[in-house]
C-alpha cells in the first residue's frame, strides 16, 4: 500500500508552464503549432536555409492499413522546394529510435505513390529529424547524421534522398559543429533568459521571444492545466483499478490456497487443524509451509 501511495503522489507530480523547456512535450507541441518556429527548428537543426515552409497534410498522424500500426509524429513540414522534414522530440531513451525511423520513413513515403503507378520520381527528400535529450550513441556527438552509402566506397551515395539526423544535447563536440546548432540544443533544455547565449543566431532569438509569449499566455495556461487534469484524472483511474484487480486476484489466489490446505488436511482427517486453520492466521500460515503451499 505504501508503494502504491508513493506511485500515485509522483503520478501527482507536475510542471508548471513557466518552468517548462522545449525537451517537454506540452511547450514542445505548443510551440511548433506557429510555421516559423518550425522553420527555425528545421534551419538550425539541419543547417539549411529555407525560403518558406508548409503544413503537410495530415502531419500529426499516419495510418497504416487497418489492424497494423500507424504513427503519431511531432510535426511534418514540407519546404517550398518539395523537402520533407519530420521533426520528433525524443527525451527519453526508450524503444528503438533507429528503426523507428525506419518505420516511420516506410509509412511517410507509401501514401506518395498511387496503386499501379510507375516509377518511384513522386517520392519526396526526406529529413527524419531526431531531438535526443540524452546521448543515443555514447560517441560524445551533437549531431549524428545517416545517410546510405556504398560499402565498398564510401564516398558513393546510394541516391534516394533520405537523411536521418539525431541530435544530442549532451554533445561534447562543439569545435566540430557550427555555434547555432550548439546553441540551439543546450537553448531546448534551458528554454529561458539563461539558456540564451548573449551573442546567438537572430532565429533562436525569435525562437526564445515565442517560447516567453507562450509560457506567458493565460490561454496557454488555462488548457495546459485542463490537460493536466484530464490525464491525472486517467492516470488515478488506471491505478485504481490496477488495485481492485490486484485485489480480486489476491482474493481469488487466497480462496485457491485455503481451498488446497482444507483438501490437504481432510484427505489425513485433520479435522481440528481445519477448524483452527480458519479461526488462527498464524496457525495457517505454519500449515501452509507444511504442505508447501
Amino acid at each position: 500500500m505504501e508503494k502504491t501511495e508513493k506511485l500515485i503522489m509522483q503520478e501527482d507530480e507536475w510542471k508548471p508552464l513557466k518552468e517548462m523547456n522545449l525537451t517537454d512535450d506540452f511547450l514542445f507541441d505548443v510551440a511548433t503549432t506557429e510555421l516559423e518556429n518550425c522553420k527555425t527548428i528545421i534551419e538550425l537543426s539541419t543547417g539549411l536555409r529555407l525560403k518558406s515552409l508548409k503544413w503537410k497534410e495530415g502531419q500529426k498522424v499516419v495510418h497504416n492499413i487497418p489492424g497494423k500500426r500507424g504513427i503519431r509524429m511531432d510535426f511534418v513540414a514540407e519546404s517550398e522546394d518539395g523537402r520533407v522534414f519530420d521533426v520528433e522530440m525524443q527525451n527519453r531513451k526508450e524503444g528503438n529510435i533507429p528503426k523507428r525511423t525506419r518505420f516511420y520513413q516506410a509509412l511517410m513515403d507509401a501514401p506518395l505513390l498511387k496503386s499501379g503507378e510507375k516509377g518511384f520520381d513522386k517520392l519526396k527528400p526526406l529529413f527524419i529529424i531526431v531531438l535526443c535529450d540524452y546521448d543515443p550513441y555514447g560517441k560524445k556527438k551533437y549531431c549524428y547524421t545517416f545517410e546510405n552509402r556504398c560499402k565498398e566506397q564510401p564516398d558513393l551515395l546510394l541516391g534516394d534522398e533520405v537523411t536521418k539526423l539525431f541530435l544530442s544535447t549532451k554533445g561534447e563536440n562543439a569545435d566540430e559543429v557550427p555555434k547555432e546548432l550548439v546553441d540551439f540544443l543546450h537553448y531546448i533544455t534551458e528554454s529561458n533568459e539563461k539558456g540564451l547565449p548573449e551573442e546567438c543566431d537572430e532565429r533562436l532569438r525569435r525562437l526564445h521571444e515565442s517560447i516567453q509569449e507562450i509560457k506567458t499566455s493565460t490561454s496557454v495556461e488555462v488548457e495546459y492545466m485542463k490537460m493536466e487534469e484530464r490525464e491525472r484524472l486517467v492516470k488515478k483511474e488506471a491505478i485504481e483499478r490496477g488495485l481492485r484487480e490486484g485485489r480480486i486476484q489476491g482474493e481469488r489466489i487466497g480462496e485457491e490456497r485455503l481451498a488446497s490446505l482444507l483438501m490437504n488436511l481432510s484427505k489425513q482427517n485433520r479435522q481440528e487443524d481445519s477448524i483452527k486453520a480458519l479461526e488462527n492466521l498464524e496457525y495457517r500460515k505454519k500449515l501452509y509451509e507444511e504442505f508447501g503451499l
